[in-house]
């Protein structure tokens, strides 16, 4: 704390000696002033980690003086002290920006607390932060090896969100790295979870089955739309968890969170796949076999999210749902303009679907441009582009008119993303699929332990272009790569971020209730 330098500016400074003697031992250097005009000139002269400044002095008061330190050192935090407890006083001090308030007579530890707050806060956070993780990490470390059920794992993936969060701002370097260490083990016992007990879910004999893309209409979506208000369900492909808790606090003075729960994305965790079962209410094999017309397998050239409108439609349709249904793709700027232009048309159906591609965009995009990967170096940095964007989005625009409107709003994806890091090697025909997170083909060459292999995809509900298809889902962080022009690729997509596969981050989507306030 000794290079922490303070300024006391009070006309009556000769009387708070003792408050000086208590501050400078504890460590602080703290420098004292009498009035405004010198006060001013200090600043101007040397800088100050925090200034406690006197509102009533005579000459120059501390209210008119404030601007004048500001507009020298705009960023340097200002306590303001006073006799008075007028609101309208208490207002101008906030409103000029200051840092804290205290009423005389101020005793040392008040003054104590403050400096902590406004100078120590970030640090005394980060410490306290990292002590409480360190003290959780065996509790956490236990849940990962007792989880069984997807239920279990819903509450070992929150609490390392929720961490991943607190810790991101952390200067400390080694509690990073633990964290990572602890998700990354974590995915590895979730893929093993998954290899045991997804092919069960469809067969009925090996644990319960969640709710996942096709039952997510059926039994998330629809209850809500049911109880008679005005709902509207927003998509936003690619959406994770951690990037919802971002942006929340946006929407905090618009709506109440009336629930924050969870689905599990079928595999591949890709749109063609996973989208369209929400869409449809079906698993991938039966769209491919009740319209045939409507589904293109990996191999096939064309638009594999070209129906979602129809299967919609037709699910609802099935379920009886006589909503009047609204439905719009944003996939451009032009169309999130188009649709604020349009809001009338959500306003007045009883069921709108809005599917939101731009996170999906900007994924691409930090692989492909140089300038996006460094601004979204790492997950917290993507985080932080994702709030960005959101703030400045006309999304934000169309969710604040949907407040008004009194709309229910339900957020969540169709599956989420993950930061790959390990290369696998994987070699097909010129059929095999492109993704680097799955790959589905005849003739495919990999090493059974690096991968989750389904040899029989009817097993799990999923399409074959031919007899003797297969698919193969990459796990925690690797990403598949063939061997031809190996380290190219590798170089190019490592450290990206890609879908299809089986980790947390993918396969356990947000599924959010909003409430307008």
């Amino acid at each position: 704390m000794s290079n922490v330098r303070i300024l006391w500016v009070d006309d009556e400074i000769e009387l708070l000696k003792p408050h000086l003697l208590f501050l400078r031992g504890k460590g602080y250097d703290v420098e004292e002033c009498n009035n405004g005009y010198d006060a001013v000139e200090l600043v101007r002269t040397r800088p100050f980690d925090l200034i406690i400044l006197d509102e009533m002095m005579p000459g120059m008061t501390g209210l008119e003086t404030l601007p004048r330190i500001k507009e020298i050192r705009p960023m340097t935090p200002v306590i303001m002290v006073t006799k008075s407890e007028e609101e309208n006083i208490m207002d101008r001090a906030v409103g000029s920006n200051i840092a804290d308030y205290l009423i005389k007579p101020v005793n040392p530890n008040q003054v104590l607390l403050s400096i902590k707050k406004n100078v120590h806060q970030q640090q005394l956070v980060t410490e306290r932060t990292t002590a409480d993780y360190r003290s959780e990490f065996g509790q956490i470390s236990t849940l990962i090896s007792d989880a069984r059920t997807f239920s279990d794992w819903l509450n070992v993936y929150k609490k390392i969100v929720n961490w991943d969060m607190q810790l991101s701002e952390s200067e400390d370097r080694s509690i990073g790295e633990i964290l990572t260490y602890q998700k990354n083990e974590a995915n590895n016992q979730f893929g093993r979870f998954v290899r045991n007990q997804y092919v069960g879910w469809f067969n009925r004999n090996s644990g319960e089955m969640p709710v996942m893309s096709h039952t997510l209409m059926r039994d998330k979506i629809f209850p809500v739309a049911d109880r008679g208000k005005k709902t509207t369900l927003l998509l936003i492909d690619n959406f994770r968890y951690d990037q919802w808790k971002a942006i929340a606090p946006v929407l905090h003075h618009l709506y109440e969170v009336e629930s924050e729960d969870f689905y599990c994305s079928i595999l591949p965790t890709a749109t063609q796949y996973a989208r369209n079962a929400i869409f449809a209410g079906l698993m991938p094999a039966a769209i491919d076999k009740l319209m045939p017309d409507r589904w293109l397998n990996d191999s096939e050239e064309g638009g594999k999210n070209m129906y979602e409108e129809d299967f919609l439609k037709r699910q609802l349709s099935t379920y009886g749902k006589n909503y009047k249904y609204f439905f719009e793709k944003i996939v451009r700027a032009e169309s999130g303009k188009r649709l604020i232009d349009n809001i009338q048309k959500v306003c007045n159906a009883d069921f709108s679907v809005i599917v939101y591609n731009f996170l999906d965009i900007l994924s691409h995009a930090r692989t492909e441009t140089e300038v996006i990967r460094e601004l979204s170096s790492d997950e917290s940095a993507f985080r932080s582009l994702t709030r960005s964007w959101f703030e400045h989005s006309d999304l934000l625009v169309i969710l604040k008119m949907l407040a008004e409107k009194g709309h229910t709003v339900i957020i969540t994806s169709d599956h989420g993303t993950i930061c790959v890091e390990n290369p696998v090697r994987v070699q097909g025909d010129r059929e095999t699929s492109p993704n680097l997170r799955y790959k589905t083909g005849r003739s495919l060459n990999y090493n059974a332990k690096e991968v989750f292999t389904i040899m029989k995809p009817e097993e799990i509900h999923l399409p074959k272009s031919n007899l003797t298809s297969t698919y193969v889902f990459a796990c925690e962080r690797d990403f598949l790569v063939y061997p031809n022009n190996y380290n190219h690729y590798v170089r190019y997509y490592k450290n990206t971020f890609q879908h299809g596969g089986v980790s947390m981050e993918e396969m356990i989507v947000p599924f959010i209730v909003l409430a307008p306030k």
